[in-house]
């Protein structure tokens, strides 16, 4: 039996470059970066970051249902607002039993624990929230979302670290595709920029340190790189079977054609250092989708800017792909947005789909020696655009790979 056509019909965006989809699109293909020191980071080995910024959180929220939920939470819920608005769609208006919820995280709450405990050490268990649960739980973005847009039908919220997103993606297909919901509001969502957090990267290895402009510090795919540069935000889309978009006189962004997802089974925090597992996530997609490896015009990469990472990554993306598409990685802009880079990445590549640019990589003027890919560099670079991957691989060996097409 033929699967149905997974249709993207509507977007939303919150990221350090802007607080919807289009400036996001601005600022990537602007190709700077936002990165600054942040006062609440101060006296961290690493007290600087790419951060969500001219924004009141809880007034663009409600300040009535603000008070409970974590900044990560906030995130998801403005996301998840502009992408139903995007689909042209009003919750007042649809059967609630029949819309989805899947959205992802990585690290979930955790600043929210964190300040908690401190309340507790230093003030007793009174001065704690009586939210301090909801300020902490990975699910709450999801489950808000479902919330306020009366959706009654699964609500899940995957964790597979930096790859959570697409993980969210592949998942709100599957229930589209098995008949569990008629709509699907899935992406992702992550705010880690906390002490505890940062600490942690700076004593892994795996974060720049400040030894330069800030802007300049993430560098993918650069002779150079450093690491990883901390980032926040979140990306949710609204999914529905292509058929039933066109039954009610929606144009889709996108068509989720494809996704593929493995594991390295190699170590905690180091990706396999030949690649060849995340390849098999990619030739996974690519398989899902039925398309070749030459049908590929476009790789939105993961792009950490680490070096085992990108190393693996360039390798992998020269066996799979030889003809050479182009290639941009957001991190360079945004920093490394964690649990929802995935997220906001597929989502840009939508944008590179439908606008046919692709955003250059921040801070690189050519991949390092002996990378074989075709990196987008200095400005954006137009180019018709029909076919394209995105990458996601996370901590703990999670390989996650979205295809998106052009209906």
């Amino acid at each position: 039996m033929k699967m149905p056509s997974i249709a993207v019909t509507g977007l939303g965006m919150i990221t350090p470059v802007g607080n919807d989809t289009e400036s996001t699109w601005d600022g990537v293909c602007a190709g700077v970066s936002p990165a600054r020191t942040v006062p609440a980071l101060a006296g961290c080995a690493i007290d600087f970051a790419c951060t969500v910024d001219g924004i009141d959180l809880d007034a663009a929220v409600g300040r009535r249902t603000a008070f409970r939920m974590g900044r990560y939470t906030k995130f998801a819920v403005l996301a998840a607002r502009e992408a139903v608005s995007d689909a042209g769609l009003d919750p007042g208006d649809w059967d609630g039993s029949r819309v989805a919820v899947v959205v992802g995280t990585s690290s979930g709450g955790s600043a929210g624990l964190t300040d908690q405990a401190l309340v507790l050490e230093r003030r007793g268990p009174e001065a704690t929230s009586p939210s301090g649960i909801l300020l902490t739980i990975p699910n709450m973005p999801a489950a808000e979302i479902a919330i306020e847009m009366s959706a009654t039908g699964p609500s899940l919220a995957p964790c597979t670290a930096c790859s959570s997103g697409v993980t969210a993606l592949s998942v709100a297909r599957d229930l589209l595709v098995t008949g569990q919901c008629d709509l699907a509001i899935a992406g992702a969502t992550e705010s880690t920029l906390f002490p505890i957090a940062m600490t942690g990267f700076a004593r892994s290895g795996a974060a720049a340190l400040a030894d330069r402009d800030l802007s300049r510090l993430s560098r993918p795919f650069a002779a150079d790189r450093a690491g990883l540069v901390m980032g926040e935000g979140a990306a949710v889309m609204v999914l529905e079977r292509a058929a039933d978009a066109e039954a009610r006189g929606a144009q889709p962004r996108a068509l989720l054609a494809g996704t593929g997802a493995t594991t390295d089974a190699h170590h905690p925090t180091s990706p396999h250092p030949d690649g060849r597992i995340a390849q098999a996530a990619v030739e996974a997609a690519l398989r899902d989708a039925g398309w070749q490896a030459g049908d590929v015009e476009h790789i939105n990469a993961h792009g950490t800017a680490t070096p085992r990472n990108d190393a693996a990554e360039a390798a992998l993306i020269g066996r799979v792909f030889p003809h050479r598409p182009p290639v941009t990685a957001p991190k360079g802009v945004l920093g490394h947005c964690m649990g929802a880079a995935g997220a906001i990445e597929a989502g840009l590549t939508i944008l590179t789909l439908q606008r046919g640019i692709i955003p250059p990589v921040a801070n690189l003027d050519a991949p390092a020696p002996g990378f074989d890919i075709d990196c987008v560099t200095k400005q954006p670079r137009e180019l018709p655009v029909r076919r394209a991957v995105s990458h996601s691989f996370g901590f703990g060996g999670h390989n996650a790979v979205v295809a998106l097409q052009l209906p």
